[in-house]
């Protein structure tokens, strides 16, 4: 588990990422050596090529996680274990392609989002749900039910607790919660 030390003590997939982007051709090549090792032993695809708009919270850690080349993800998306965010390369298929992901979407752990689909902003995949048609903004699916929430704006903050506060990811960051109403609720008041 070398590489995924070398790597979480870099900053984790996205500092790895970054740090690659912005270095030499010897740094290129040494941070693609260690990214390659740290997908190796936390049995993930995450290559460089995929376009990331923000820093995604991987939630459990990049476990299992595959996510193809082509594929664009916006900011602040949270993606559990296990996910898969794949291409159709069926030539003849009306799936044919990549998907595309909105801001501020939460990806639960298995779930597939698989070929040419939009998932729109503030949207929520439930837990091994299999998403192979676009979804609009603020909608759920579950177990392949996609949920059309037209008058709601989902908040997918997934509040952690780190150093006696609590707190979500946004933009790569650890905010702390200050809203006195959530904080009662996350205490159990």
């Amino acid at each position: 588990m070398i590489f995924t030390y070398i790597a979480n003590k870099i900053g984790g997939y996205w500092a790895l990422r970054t740090k690659q982007e912005k270095s030499s051709a010897l740094g290129r090549k040494f941070y693609a050596l260690i990214h390659k090792g740290f997908q190796y032993e936390t049995n993930s695809y995450l290559p460089f090529e995929t376009t990331i708009k923000g820093s995604p919270n991987f939630l459990h850690g990049v476990f299992g996680i595959f996510i193809s080349g082509g594929v664009s993800i916006g900011k602040n998306c949270t993606i559990y274990q296990q996910v898969t965010i794949g291409s159709n390369m069926l030539i003849d298929s009306k799936g044919f392609g990549y998907p595309t992901i909105g801001d501020n979407c939460l990806i639960g752990a298995g779930a597939k989002i698989i070929g040419n689909v939009i998932i729109g902003d503030n949207c929520r995949i439930g837990a091994n749900a299999v998403v192979t048609k676009n979804m609009p903004d603020n909608s759920v699916c579950v177990i392949g039910k996609s949920l059309i929430l037209s008058d709601a704006i989902l908040v997918n903050r997934i509040y952690q607790k780190r150093k006696n506060n609590w707190g979500f990811m946004e933009n790569g960051l650890f905010v702390k919660e200050r809203d006195l109403d959530v904080l009662r609720k996350l205490s159990g008041e």
